[in-house]
C-alpha cells in the first residue's frame, strides 16, 4: 500500500474542513488506485509535538479503504471527545499517522499467565470486551506502556473497567497494523 497517498489523502480530508483544500476526490482516486476500494478499517492518530491530539478508527472493516480513510481523519481532528476540534492554527503542526488493521483475531487464553504468553507486545493491537464495554490499544501504544500489566491495566481503564480486570477474563482480540507516519528529509516530524 502507498503509504504516502494514504497520509496525503488524511491531511486533504482534514485541510478541506477548514478550506484549504479542495475536498477529496474520491472516485477519481479509486479509478487511479483500485485498492483504495478495498474494505479496510483504518485508524488515524494526530499529534502534534509528540503529543496526542486526536485517535479514531474503525476496528472491523466495513466500508472502502477510501470511505473509512477519510471519515477517520475528520473523526480524529474533530470529533475525538477527549479533545476540542483541531483548531486551524493548530493543522500547520499536525503529524499525521495512518494505520491499516488486519481483521481482528480471537485469542484464547486460559489464565492471566496464558495471556502474558500469548500476547506479543509491540506487534498486536488488542481488543479487551467485558460485560458490554470495550476498547483497543493500537500496536503502537506498547511504546508508552511497554509493560504487559501497565498496559492491560491501561486498557482495562479505557474501557470503563477496573483496572484489574483481567481477573474477571475478558474477551480478547489481537490483530497487527501497517503503519505509516508523515516523514520529510528531516525524519518523522
Amino acid at each position: 500500500m502507498n503509504g504516502e497517498l494514504l497520509l496525503k489523502i488524511a491531511r486533504q480530508s482534514i485541510a478541506s474542513a477548514f478550506g484549504l483544500a479542495p475536498e477529496v476526490d474520491k472516485e477519481a482516486l479509486v479509478a487511479r488506485y483500485p485498492e483504495l476500494a478495498r474494505e479496510q478499517a483504518t485508524f488515524v492518530t494526530l499529534t502534534i509535538n509528540g503529543g496526542l491530539r486526536g485517535c479514531i478508527g474503525s476496528i472491523v472493516p466495513h466500508r472502502r479503504l477510501i470511505d473509512d480513510l477519510v471519515a477517520n481523519a475528520r473523526a480524529a481532528a474533530f470529533e475525538d471527545p477527549r479533545f476540542s476540534p483541531l483548531k486551524a492554527e493548530e493543522f500547520e503542526n499536525v503529524d499525521i499517522e495512518v494505520s491499516l488493521l488486519s481483521v481482528p483475531q480471537p485469542l484464547e487464553y486460559t489464565d492471566i499467565e496464558d495471556l502474558r504468553q500469548k500476547i506479543r507486545p509491540e506487534v498486536d493491537g488488542v481488543i479487551l470486551q467485558l460485560d458490554g464495554r470495550q476498547a483497543t490499544f493500537l500496536p503502537q501504544v506498547w511504546e508508552d506502556l511497554n509493560d504487559f500489566d501497565l498496559f492491560f491495566a491501561h486498557l482495562c481503564l479505557k474501557a470503563g473497567l477496573p483496572q484489574n480486570c483481567l481477573a474477571y477474563h475478558p474477551t480478547i482480540f489481537t490483530y497487527q497494523v501497517e503503519k505509516f507516519k508523515e516523514c520529510d528529509s528531516a525524519g518523522c516530524r
